[in-house]
């Protein structure tokens, strides 16, 4: 259950592949105050796992705390910690992807909107082929900015990468937030995904791929449009 006036808070660990530090960061977080709302595996590695934990902050404590906390175990890193608004949902992948195939006319709009909440991140974009090196937007979800269209000198989106908000290309607004960028083939479409202050990981890009060639097969052509 959450806290009344809490804030919630997504905060990547890097923790030991030992066992007993899973419950010692959730002991630790808990004596912080924190209420642990749902824990993801994200990428396991030898001797290491990044795991990404959702939790309620009392609003009277900093998220430093939060922090803090999980440094108090030993080989225990804090990669990264922002605010978290989103749903909590063990079954996104399955449930977006039944969504879709059930209302194929809607599945760009619904794949934009669930794409954001499957992996966290602030908003999608459903880019078409550029013309003139523009690419329309044919869908946007989450706080997605409100585009036309976004100049793509780095199309075609295979294979599925990270683009750098550096670039010329990229409004300036993506860079001061933070944002991470991946992109990946949806068809002959491309989705392109902006998480603030999150980096994407290897295994994540790999989902997002495997997402993308799934719900290609039900979304429309628009190759002639």
């Amino acid at each position: 259950m959450g806290q009344a006036g809490g804030v919630s808070f997504l905060l990547r660990l890097v923790l030991p592949d030992r066992p007993g530090a899973l419950g010692a960061v959730a002991s630790a977080l808990g004596s912080a105050g924190a209420d642990i709302l749902s824990v993801d595996v994200i990428e396991r590695a030898p001797g290491s796992a990044v795991d990404d934990f959702v939790v309620e902050l009392p609003s009277d404590k900093l998220p430093d705390t939060l922090v803090s906390a999980a440094a108090t175990v030993p080989g225990v890193q804090v990669e990264s910690i922002r605010p978290y608004a989103g749903q909590i949902d063990p079954h996104r992948e399955l449930e977006l992807l039944d969504a879709l195939a059930q209302d194929p006319g809607s599945a760009l709009a619904a794949l934009a909107d669930g794409v954001p909440r499957v992996f966290r991140a602030g908003w999608a974009l459903v880019l078409s082929a550029p013309v003139a090196g523009q690419s329309r937007v044919l869908a946007s979800g989450g706080a997605a900015p409100e585009l036309g269209a976004v100049a793509a000198p780095w199309w075609p989106p295979t294979p599925t990468r990270l683009l750098t908000t550096e670039d010329d290309w990229a409004p300036s607004d993506w860079a001061r937030l933070g944002t991470e960028l991946a992109v990946t083939p949806l068809g002959e479409l491309a989705l392109l995904v902006g998480r603030p202050a999150l980096r994407w990981l290897p295994s994540e890009l790999v989902r997002l791929q495997h997402l993308a060639a799934i719900a290609a097969t039900v979304t429309p052509s628009y190759e002639h449009r």
